[in-house]
């Protein structure tokens, strides 16, 4: 019986199947075979790789799959010929049941890219099983008052094969009373009747034995046998007739257990026990049936008992018998058909042909990530699947064939955003209500190099002091990137310039890995104030990606020189400067004046003077911030002729820097006033005097005039080189000698120390207005420019033009003060420079820090 159960639902799930892979077989491109079943293991069906157009390399290259809808793998793919060969042992009868078509419909799964094939393997029937009769003896009671032509059915053999494979044909053995017949029913079904022949008679004959056999249409032939015995009884000679030989009843398959199916009426018109009739299934009737319906023997009423299931069983034949209680009991047969209608009571079902592949975030649009495939057991509209996706979802799913799917790209991809989706794809059915079902598909977006390395900030600035120790860090970079692994390793190196001509190279390393940023030798604020490093971070991937960040170096002043005297000069006397003064001079006499400049910047710039030492300590003084040397009272003639003075020179800076310089001062009687006096002498009117006044002012003039033309075209070359040489600074200083008043000119270069000046010399030593000094500072890319215009008294007109190299003004304040000829400028940063006598002299580097 279980045998018997399992065939039935082989064989309606083979016919479910055919209706499924006749759908199947209009799409064009199919590749179908057909093999008979037992092959053994190993035996061709076809050579697939010709067949789907594929080359023998690409079978393994792009690893071609085949898988069955059935479950169980039949057939495997030989690699080496492309050939679809048999795995199992495939049983027909096993897999189809009695269905009139096998196909195993196989799916051809190809990566690279991704390709489904669809292929259909035909099952055809062997005779490999012989009728079997339900039963080895069959017993008949035949009442003797039978009339000759009276028909009796007999069990039907059954025969698992199909087609001519079946029962074909049915023989009996020779008897006299007794013929066979054959009955063609619905289903093409053949079924066997006794026919009497002539009247039956007890006395005579009780019982006969027949031989029935059946006998299958395959080559060779096979056939099956039962025996028949008949019981010869008397009188009942009338059996139950039902109103209809076939009733055809139409159920739901959500029909409630216990309904009520069919009122089935036979009639036996004998009276008494040979009348009363009782109803009751079939002989062979199958245990599925027997636990879906029950019949009451009595009213003949048939019910409901189990559940229906269109997907299990569709269509069932019933065999109903109805006996009365004559003795011989007699009996009649009728058929009954429920056909079981489909109700929506499946939701569809979504299978993944192929796991989602992982996909590249660059991929273009339409790009397949997985085949799906959707299903659905009910009939019908209730059969028919709508795959839906999520609104606003990145991927779409592009119909194939037959309810398959490919789930393709739909726009571009970001990692960055999202690394990975969680699809869900809903399948949808068209009956009413609809059922549905969602399955979740993961997809891996994998990186790709799309995002440069970036820098936490574009700019750096750095504050270094000068005299740094060689080897240390300046500072660290860092820069991120938003890909993974390779594409987000990054290295660090600095970009190929040029600082003062020289490499950046040479001045810093950088560690490729971390970004630190080290120094190769120790920095000089005078010589190098800020430079930039351009740094840049390459990521590892393919091709690599980089960004750039620049990094201002700023070198702080460290008070590390010390004041340099630039006037007097005492690049040929050493430390020691010769002034002469006449002892006429009164108070506040100017004797001379001290200059000296720091090259450092800041508070270590700031310079004033002391007298450390002096001969006569009570007849001069230095003024702190100016550096003039003047007379504290007037000479008398008891004062030495000697005087000897130690001027020292310190900066603010921290430790302070100081240098001195000696003057020694020679007091002679009769020398000539200084142009600081000249003024109140001219203003007395006399013959001499105005003469004096008349060739001053002729040589002035004409020494003015080449100085003028000197200095224009020195102002010019400067201009010209102002790129690789520092700055000019013209100032005008004392004359060694003024004897001849139309000498030539002397330009005298002079380079020591931290101050570099051109000096033009013309005319009188004792002419402060004939001498021009160019003082040109290397640590400045602009110039301190200072022009003193010569004048016939000692009122000095000056023009200044003044660029300071820390701190590089674009205006300038000029203010002259008709004061001890002296005039001064201010820069918008309070730079303050004094200019007297022609002498440039810074007076205050800075007021603020």
């Amino acid at each position: 019986m279980t045998k018997r159960i399992g065939y039935r639902s082989w064989r309606w799930s083979a016919l479910w199947w055919y209706y499924f892979f006749l759908l199947w077989s209009t799409i064009a491109g199919q590749t179908r075979y057909s093999i008979p079943e037992e092959l053994k293991q190993g035996s061709i069906v076809g050579n697939l790789a010709k067949d789907l157009g594929l080359g023998l390399s690409e079978i393994f290259d792009r690893k071609l799959r085949v898988a069955s809808e059935a479950g169980e793998q039949y057939f495997t793919v030989d690699a080496g010929k492309g050939e679809l060969v048999v795995n199992d042992r495939i049983d027909r009868e096993a897999l189809c049941g009695q269905s009139v078509s096998c196909v195993l419909t196989l799916q051809v799964v190809i990566d690279k890219p991704l390709q489904l094939y669809r292929v259909e393997v035909e099952i055809l029937d062997i005779n490999d099983n012989s009728p079997i009769f339900p039963s080895q003896n069959i017993i008949l009671e035949i009442s003797e008052s039978t009339a000759a032509g009276a028909r009796f059915p007999v069990e039907t053999a059954q025969d698992i094969d199909v087609g001519v494979n079946s029962v074909r044909s049915y023989t009996i053995s020779k008897d006299d009373y007794f013929s066979l017949k054959i009955k063609d029913v619905s289903g093409g079904r053949k079924v066997p009747e006794l026919v009497l022949s002539k009247p039956l008679d007890r006395e005579k004959k009780a019982k006969h034995q027949l031989q029935l056999t059946a006998l299958d249409g395959g080559n060779p032939v096979k056939s099956g046998t039962s025996l028949i015995t008949i019981n010869v009884l008397d009188i009942n000679d009338n059996f139950p007739i039902f109103e209809k030989n076939v009733y055809k009843v139409s159920l739901s398959e959500n029909t409630a257990q216990g309904a009520s199916i069919l009122q089935l009426i036979a009639r036996d018109i004998d009276e008494g026990p040979n009348g009363d009739v009782e109803y009751s299934f079939g002989a062979h009737i199958p245990d599925t049936v027997l636990s879906l319906f029950n019949i009451n023997s009595l009213t003949g009423e048939m019910r409901l008992t189990g559940i229906l299931d269109f997907e299990t069983n569709s269509n069932y034949e019933i065999d109903i018998s109805a006996k009365d209680r004559g003795t011989p009991r007699m009996e009649g047969h009728c058929s009954v058909h429920i056909e079981v209608l489909d109700v929506n009571d499946n939701a569809p079902n979504i299978f993944l042909t192929s796991q989602p592949n992982s996909v590249p975030e660059d991929s273009p649009s339409g790009t397949v990530v997985a085949l799906i495939s959707a299903r659905d057991l009910d009939s019908g509209d209730n059969g028919k699947v709508v795959l839906q996706l999520p609104k606003g979802c990145h991927f779409n799913l592009k119909p194939s064939f037959s309810d398959n799917y490919a789930l393709v790209t739909g726009d571009s991809l970001d990692r960055e955003r999202f690394s990975e989706y969680n699809i869900d794809i809903t399948a949808t059915d068209l009956g009413s209500p609809p059922l549905s079902t969602t399955t979740t598909v993961h997809v891996t977006v994998t990186d790709v190099n799309d995002n440069p390395p970036v820098f936490t900030q574009p700019f750096y600035s750095v504050y270094l002091k000068e005299n740094n120790v060689p080897g240390s860090i300046l500072h660290s970079v860092s820069a991120s990137d938003l890909d993974l692994g390779d594409n987000a390793k990054i290295s660090y190196s600095i970009l190929d310039s040029k600082v003062q001509d020289v490499s950046v190279s040479s001045y810093v390393y950088i560690n490729s890995d971390n970004g630190s940023i080290y120094s190769m030798h120790s920095f000089d604020y005078e010589k190098l104030k800020v430079f930039q490093i351009q740094v840049q971070a390459k990521d590892q991937g393919s091709p690599s990606l980089s960004s750039n960040a620049t990094v201002h170096v700023f070198i702080l002043d460290q008070n590390d020189n010390a004041p340099a005297v630039i006037y007097p000069s005492s690049a040929a006397l050493g430390s020691l400067s010769h002034q002469r003064m006449p002892r006429s001079a009164k108070a506040g006499h100017l004797v001379t004046k001290v200059t000296a400049v720091d090259a450092d910047s800041g508070h270590n710039a700031w310079i004033s003077y002391r007298l450390a030492e002096a001969t006569d300590a009570s007849l001069f003084t230095v003024n702190l911030y100016t550096g003039e040397v003047r007379t504290k009272r007037a000479v008398s003639e008891q004062d030495d002729s000697s005087q000897r003075l130690l001027i020292e020179i310190k900066d603010d800076g921290e430790p302070v820097q100081s240098s001195t310089v000696t003057v020694s001062i020679l007091l002679e009687d009769g020398l000539h006033e200084p142009i600081l006096d000249l003024r109140h002498k001219l203003s007395e009117p006399s013959r001499k005097t105005g003469r004096i006044t008349l060739y001053l002012i002729l040589s002035l003039a004409s020494v003015s005039v080449l100085s003028l033309v000197t200095l224009l075209i020195l102002a010019v070359k400067c201009i010209r080189s102002s790129r690789s040489s520092g700055s000019c600074c013209m100032r005008r200083s004392d004359c060694d000698d003024y004897k001849n008043p139309n000498r030539n000119l002397q330009i005298q270069l002079n380079t020591d120390g931290p101050i570099k000046y051109v000096e033009v010399l013309g005319g009188d030593m004792l002419s402060q207005s004939q001498s021009f000094r160019s003082c040109m500072s290397p640590m400045s890319e602009y110039s301190d420019f200072t022009l003193i215009k010569p004048s016939s008294t000692t009122d000095f007109k000056e023009v200044i033009s003044v660029l300071d190299a820390s701190l590089p003004d674009s205006t300038w304040t000029f203010e002259s003060q008709q004061v001890r000829n002296q005039c001064t400028c201010y820069t918008p940063h309070l730079h303050r420079y004094t200019f007297f006598s022609g002498v440039c002299m810074k007076y205050l580097k800075h007021i603020y820090q």
